[in-house]
């Protein structure tokens, strides 16, 4: 037995521009029964009962606004809440244990921020029953015998305080126009004011106005706010985004110190080597976005990322995705490529006012992608800029053998139109090519964003765009900037594998920014490292083999990297462990195999 789920995204669904062909060609409407019908709000609605899973309606759609799916029948009793008729539903809830830090990763549009909502108390879960008014005892009725009741009891109660990190970091200066400091000191509950704001290195923040701060400070100051508060269940929703590795890791101290505390701990993550470093247990939201997420089972930190990677739950026996997303174990250094220069450079110098930056002279050559890996405001994207052409430098020269593909950091979404007419009008039948749609833009379902109004797209959506129209042109170096923001830990692989595929199927080459690891493991050959002190110098190396540069940049960091026996993907050690003592007395502090089993102190 099957439970059918019918979706119809309504930003899709176009009926005036339409043939309603998905009413005229449903088998069950055919035959006299009304399984699809578009009532007074011109949306198709859709008969769950009625449909035979034919999928014709998926098929003839021109707008790719439906999705038919078939579920196992004993999920319809784990229907936790749904939005309304053929929308988003979500089946099972997270864990919560007090002392404990549980991660969440799923992809975008799979029910995290609902279950955020229903852990809070904001949202009253219906059970699925969405024509009537959701009530705190019908949910709890349901959860007898099972392990949140009590949580959810003391919400109902009104007895749980909750301190919630949002992932919309952005609109805090809406609600906060004035400094930093007032805003925190207002947050302050625990009195512990000094500690964290020493923890999160806001100490030049303090007197800047919400709407004048970077990316990474205000995501720094959101999960300053939230952890300032006396509660008793912590929620931090994205709070990696726009942070570099070291403030990533302070980010995580700070989280690991609440759960210390005895609080409870829930974090949203798509880093998974900040998720890896900072949680003790994992859940995984899998299922297709926008039409249903089931939350798993709880996995050890280790376990529940593997299968993640694997693409298999062992506990339910359920597999999510087809191909598991593998780590090369190739021998550090060991790069394909030609020596034919695409890109040479020397000695390159560049000032503004307050800020040198000094990158020493390099080659980028055919078949090799260069990953650049560093603290934020060391020039990094300054560098990017010139390779791109965007800017000159003050000292040094470029020499270009290549027309360059650049994606800037930061996007903007000011052009008119369609997703399709912006792919029409500016890459034409590029869009079409066979390489960039097996690897790029069909796993990135592309297909679903080409009819939404570019001005419309989200975050992550506007990023898909402009990576796909960035590999789409005619070049032979493509420069990306931060490319894995805003993304789900699922897409940012499809990202890093695809372009590592094209950059060698195509004789080409990339050079790429990124503060995601993972993906800075995956796709790059050789790595630049940037060093100095943040707004005021920065001064990189010249390209060097992978290994030397990871050894070099994680030496800065303090931190030391494994490889996973299962996997390949590179994990963190803890600070202090037998194996980080003995990686650092060799200076090996990445690439490091091992044949034996995990060891607890090793997790």
């Amino acid at each position: 037995m099957v439970h059918r789920v019918a979706v119809v995204d309504d930003d899709l669904c176009q009926s005036k521009k339409c043939g309603l062909e998905c009413i005229k060609e449903c088998p069950v409407n055919i035959n006299g029964q009304e399984c699809i019908v578009l009532p007074g709000n011109k949306i198709a609605l859709i008969s769950e009962e009625l449909c035979i899973g034919c999928g014709i309606c998926v098929k003839v759609c021109p707008f790719d606004a439906i999705d038919i799916l078939n579920l196992s029948e004993e999920l319809k009793t784990e229907k936790i809440h749904q939005y309304g008729v053929n929308s988003f539903r979500l089946f099972r809830m997270p864990t919560v244990r007090k002392g404990q830090v549980v991660g969440l990763v799923g992809r975008n549009g799979i029910g995290k921020s609902t279950a955020l909502k229903i852990l809070s108390g904001q949202l009253i879960p219906n059970l699925g029953d969405y024509e009537r008014e959701p009530t705190w005892d019908r949910f709890l009725s349901y959860l007898s015998g099972r392990e949140m009741k009590q949580h959810f009891e003391r919400i109902a109660d009104a007895e749980v305080k909750v301190a919630l990190k949002p992932q919309a970091v952005y609109k805090l200066p809406e609600a906060w126009t004035k400094d930093a400091r007032s805003l925190l000191a207002q947050m302050d509950e625990r009195g512990d004011f000094e500690e964290v704001v020493d923890a999160l290195n806001l100490r030049d923040t303090l007197g800047k106005n919400l709407p004048d701060l970077s990316g990474g400070e205000l995501q720094r100051v959101a999960v300053a706010a939230a952890a300032l508060k006396e509660a008793d269940l912590y929620l931090f929703d994205e709070p990696s985004s726009y942070n570099d590795v070291y403030q990533r890791l302070a980010v995580s101290r700070l989280i690991t110190d609440l759960a210390a505390k005895g609080k409870a701990v829930l974090v949203v993550e798509h880093d998974i080597a900040f998720l890896d470093y900072v949680a003790d247990y994992v859940q995984i939201i899998y299922g297709e976005p926008g039409a249903y997420g089931i939350v798993s089972g709880l996995y050890s930190a280790r376990t529940g990322i593997n299968s993640l990677l694997d693409g298999y739950l062992p506990q339910e026996n359920v597999r999510f995705r087809d191909q598991p997303v593998s780590f090369g174990q190739r021998a550090a250094g060991e790069v394909v490529e030609s020596e034919y220069e695409l890109a040479k450079y020397t000695g390159i110098g560049k000032s503004y006012e307050g800020f040198d930056l000094k990158v020493a002279e390099g080659v980028i050559t055919q078949g090799s992608i260069l990953g650049v890996v560093g603290a934020n405001a060391l020039g990094k994207t300054t560098f990017l800029k010139i390779i791109a052409g965007e800017e000159k430098p003050d000292k040094g020269k470029v020499s270009l053998n290549a027309r360059v593909a650049y994606k800037p950091q930061y996007l903007s979404a000011s052009q008119e139109g369609t997703v399709d007419e912006y792919f029409t009008t500016g890459l034409g039948a590029k869009y079409s090519d066979a390489i960039l749609q097996d690897t790029l833009a069909g796993p990135l379902k592309m297909e679903k964003l080409l009819a939404r109004n570019m001005k419309e797209l989200s975050g992550g959506e506007l990023q898909k765009v402009a990576i796909v129209a960035t590999m789409a042109q005619e070049a032979e170096v493509y420069a990306l900037d931060e490319p894995s923001a805003f993304l789900d830990v699922e897409d940012r692989f499809v990202v890093a594998k695809a372009v590592n595929r094209m950059v060698k199927a195509r004789g080409r080459a990339a050079v790429i920014i990124d503060h995601d690891l993972q993906v800075i493991d995956i796709v790059s050959d050789r790595l630049m490292v940037f060093g100095g002190r943040p707004g005021v110098s920065g001064e990189a190396t010249a390209p060097l083999p992978k290994e030397e540069g990871m050894n070099a940049f994680l030496k800065q960091v303090g931190l030391t990297y494994r490889r996973d026996v299962n996997t390949g993907r590179p994990r963190v050690n803890k600070p202090g462990s037998k194996l980080d003592r003995e990686q650092k007395e060799r200076g090996s502090y990445y690439y490091v195999y091992r044949q034996a089993e995990e060891t607890p102190e090793a997790d």
